[in-house]
């Protein structure tokens, strides 16, 4: 009977388990990826005003047309929304490695994307236009053919920038990897014009006195399937079927409040910002009043990517100068009479070798993307954006210290190597006792030039959802349309941490010049001096 009792409350307990377990799964939130910066289909916000919803791992919200869409999806499936706020390039292998549950960010069906992801039924339908200034004679073009010797370009890795082909006899440009991008250029001058869908052109002319938007008639020649505006979800998703059925219940009326709603409420849609280029041909337009006033309603913003860009940057460097420290001493162990060691230590060299020349010879971008999604797709390592983006820049920031480690031993006369062994001191006990504290002082500039370099190169992270610096002044930009006074404050906040730094090391370096640890080095050498004249 006790025993009896005893397995129908373990099983009791089972069930409770299971079922707790199976509720926790149903209920684990919606991941949306979008870049957050695309309004008036997305952009983000510092409140949950007008039905946002929070973007993972941050204090901000996203909202827009695509996120009022992803809310109905939400209710439907019974899940919290959370938007996963990540750069163009990193949409597909995000939702291929299972690292966000669907693209909701105005993408396109088109039949390359369609080989490596699945779509649902279309949830708006596109029509494309030229986004030009008002001043320009393009701003009367009627058909293709009027954009003849303009300079136009579009977003990169998009229908849009293909279609550009259909402008007789046009200069295409470089296409670029964001709208916000895109508009500065064409605010800049350096484009006469950019192929948008029309809700954005609307935005962008809604949002800046001097953009206007054209239709062509006849317009661009697209496929049915190409105008379509689609969500995209992992090949054989379960979730496909719930998506179509949800997006099946939002009638026509709906989804045109949604997108009325969308351009009245995107950032800076009530017309009161004044872009840099037409405040500056007013008397009373300040420069610096401006930069500090941008500077000033974005504090926290800046606060936290540079928060993120500092921590990421001064994290992966330490964790790199012990990685560099370890694989410069192991690549100068010297041989010895025995063949195992003289064996293993060849074949660490070829690794270690191949180690350096891997992460020295390509880009941080791509290893990110290797790193946080391929790592997933291969073996299922379910890496989050931070430890992706700690584990890149420790191992990139490694190998190149282990070449400097390495010159840096191999800079010690070698009769101090030689005066050591004589006195019986292993590899291991040489370099603890003797090289390392000159070696040290050699490298010390090294290792604080790769980190000035790492605080400027973690802006390639946001490919893989890190907001630091960089995606954070992109944000901002995209919702504020005042690029140049936005990109300004960037800079002097990279200007202040590099100089800083610099300035920090600078002082290190003095007060180990002058420190009883140089001291002790130069005594270290003279004791090896001696011992080795004695042996």
């Amino acid at each position: 009977m006790k025993k009896s009792l005893k397995f129908l409350a373990l099983a009791f307990v089972a069930f409770l388990m299971v079922a707790c377990g199976a509720k926790k799964q149903d209920t684990q939130p919606l991941l949306i990826g979008m870049e957050a910066g695309y309004p008036p289909y997305n952009w983000t916000q510092s409140t949950n005003a007008n039905g946002a919803v929070p973007i993972k791992d941050s204090k901000e919200f996203a909202n827009g047309y695509d996120v009022q869409i992803a809310r109905k999806i939400g209710e439907k499936l019974g899940r919290e929304v959370q938007v996963v706020k990540t750069e163009w390039d990193g949409l597909l292998p995000a939702v291929q490695s299972d690292k966000i549950d669907m693209i909701i960010a105005g993408m396109s069906p088109t039949a390359e994307r369609a080989k490596e992801i699945d779509f649902s039924e279309s949830y708006y339908d596109s029509r494309f236009v030229m986004v030009v200034r008002k001043d320009s004679p393009y701003a009367q073009a009627k058909t293709l053919e009027d954009f003849a010797g303009a300079k136009v370009s579009g977003q990169q890795g998009t229908l849009h920038y293909d279609l550009l082909k259909q402008l007789k006899d046009a200069q295409v440009e470089q296409a670029q990897d964001s709208f916000p991008v895109l508009r500065v250029a064409l605010e800049a001058g350096k484009l006469d014009a950019y192929i948008s869908e029309y809700p954005e052109a609307v935005s962008a002319a809604a949002a800046n006195p001097l953009f206007t938007y054209v239709e062509l008639n006849p317009s661009f020649q697209v496929a049915p399937e190409d105008r379509k505006v689609s969500i995209g979800v992992k090949k054989g998703s379960p979730l496909m079927s719930q998506i179509n059925e949800a997006i099946a219940e939002i009638t026509d009326q709906q989804r045109k409040d949604f997108m009325d709603q969308a351009i009245k409420n995107q950032p800076a849609a009530d017309g009161q910002e004044e872009t840099s280029t037409e405040a500056a041909a007013t008397e009373d337009y300040n420069f610096f009043a401006r930069t500090w006033e941008i500077a000033t309603q974005n504090w926290r913003q800046y606060l936290a990517g540079t928060g993120m860009t500092l921590w990421v940057s001064l994290t992966g460097t330490l964790i790199g100068l012990l990685i560099g420290l370890a694989v410069g001493i192991i690549r100068t162990i010297p041989k010895s009479k025995s063949q195992i060691h003289n064996g293993v230590l060849k074949v660490a060299n070829l690794l270690l070798n191949a180690y350096i020349a891997i992460f020295r010879g390509t880009p941080m971008i791509v290893q990110a993307m290797i790193f946080y999604y391929g790592t997933d797709l291969l073996w299922g390592w379910k890496l989050t954006p931070m430890s992706a983006a700690f584990l890149v820049v420790s191992i990139n920031t490694g190998a190149y210290i282990a070449e400097v480690v390495r010159g840096g031993i191999y800079a010690i006369d070698k009769g101090q190597f030689e005066a050591a062994r004589a006195i019986g001191m292993n590899h291991w006990q040489t370099m603890k006792e003797v090289v390392m504290p000159q070696v040290f002082r050699t490298i010390l500039p090294s290792v604080g030039n790769e980190f000035v370099i790492n605080v400027k190169d973690t802006s390639v992270l946001n490919v893989i959802s890190v907001s630091e610096l960089y995606f954070t002044t992109k944000t901002i930009a995209g919702n504020n349309f005042r690029y140049f006074e936005t990109f300004f404050v960037t800079a002097v906040i990279y200007f202040i941490l590099t100089f800083t730094i610099t300035s920090l090391l600078r002082a290190i370096e003095k007060r180990i010049d002058g420190r009883p640890s140089d001291q002790l080095a130069a005594g270290n050498q003279q004791q090896v001096a001696v011992l080795k004249e004695e042996a």
